[in-house]
């Protein structure tokens, strides 16, 4: 299957360098913001979830019906639904947008932010009831016959769907990067979700996703994303310009108290995060032009590692880690419509051109192979 690229939707004009609190959702904006994804070549937008945020099933069938080809990777935190009411939420989005849904779990990196919705199952807790879940909705999008299920976190009987996915079942993406998120992506997943780390980090967390595939008795292994927010500008020099601008704005909000995380934040308790941060302690950059001080700046909330330079700099950066497994690549700035725009002018046609220079030399290598056993 070939590299396919990902942004994350945005509702309104808040940047995490120029925010709003609290905004509103602004539909045309929204409508927007999807119908450019659509246009400049993105296969896939996420929908992101967090304890104060909108609903994602809404904002996902606004999604589609803006939009013709793009693929809407629903986030779902398993506490928030029970699985046999996301089986057909899901499925219905499914059926209206024609095929176009992934659902990406949550498990939970935060105590605090699990139990502001009344979670407070510990973190190997929700892995395993993660496990659960993707089990039950697996059989729910499948059975024809109405089945029981007994388990530690979920128990019902003769439950039965007749609102099936459009080509049988939903693809399951799971993301993080602890033991328990490796066991159970590796197991189940049919992507896996990594933020952006040095290439040598990376090869490694593939090679444990791959072998907890392989543990689990899977003949195949789940498609790789990996998430980075370029810095992009005509040269290499006006991107590091713009790169250390975006910083002080970064340093500055958060300040003010308008970050995601507070200033008084103590360590991330995802494994996550505390991996960016401790890879930020080491240096600033690493490799072709992955840069950190973003990570730092935001105590790791989230996807934060700067990819800097010009488009092709970052392109060929984002190809070494296609080189390396990376079958999603999901890129999204700090300006969010504007970013999404030149990555969809500058930077997806270049990857997608050294995808096809590759694809070119692998089947002049397999002809020449051939050749010399003729």
């Amino acid at each position: 299957m070939a590299t396919e690229f990902i942004s994350m939707t945005f509702p309104n004009a808040s940047t995490e360098i120029d925010p709003a609190r609290d905004p509103a959702i602004d539909p045309a904006y929204l409508a927007r913001y999807a119908r450019t994804l659509d246009d400049y070549g993105f296969d896939y937008t996420l929908v992101p979830y967090a304890s104060s945020s909108f609903d994602p099933f809404t904002i996902g069938a606004t999604i589609a019906a803006q939009t013709r080809r793009l693929k809407i990777i629903v986030a779902l935190r398993p506490n928030t639904l029970y699985p046999t009411v996301a089986a057909k939420a899901l499925a219905t989005l499914d059926q209206l947008s024609g095929g176009r849904v992934v659902v990406h779990f949550i498990a939970g990196g935060s105590d605090t932010e699990q139990a502001s919705e009344g979670d407070f199952l510990d973190k190997e807790e929700r892995y395993a009831r993660l496990d659960e879940y993707i089990r039950i909705l697996r059989r729910a999008w499948t059975s024809a016959e109405p089945f029981d299920f007994d388990g530690t976190y979920y128990r019902f009987k003769q439950f039965r769907s007749a609102v099936r996915p459009v080509a049988g079942t939903i693809p399951v993406s799971v993301g993080g990067s602890s033991d328990a998120a490796y066991r159970i992506g590796g197991a189940h997943a049919d992507i896996f979700g990594l933020w952006g780390e040095p290439l040598a980090e990376t090869r490694e967390q593939i090679a444990r996703i791959h072998a907890e595939a392989a543990r689990a008795g899977r003949t195949d292994r789940p498609r790789i994303w990996v998430t980075f927010r370029p810095i992009v500008a005509e040269t290499d020099e006006l991107a590091w310009a713009k790169a250390h601008r975006i910083l002080d704005a970064l340093t500055a909000n958060r300040a003010k108290g308008l970050s995601r995380v507070p200033v008084t934040a103590g360590r991330p308790a995802n494994v996550g995060s505390q991996r960016l941060l401790a890879i930020a302690s080491r240096s600033d950059v690493h490799d072709r032009a992955l840069w950190y001080p973003t990570v730092t700046a935001t105590n790791a909330a989230g996807a934060s590692t700067a990819l800097v330079g010009s488009p092709r700099t970052v392109a060929d950066a984002l190809l070494d880690y296609v080189d390396l497994g990376a079958d999603l690549i999901s890129i999204r700035g700090y300006d969010n419509l504007n970013d999404a725009i030149d990555y969809g002018r500058s930077v997806l046609p270049l990857v997608r051109e050294g995808l096809g220079q590759r694809a070119t030399e692998t089947r002049v290598e397999a002809h020449d192979d051939i050749r010399g056993y003729a």
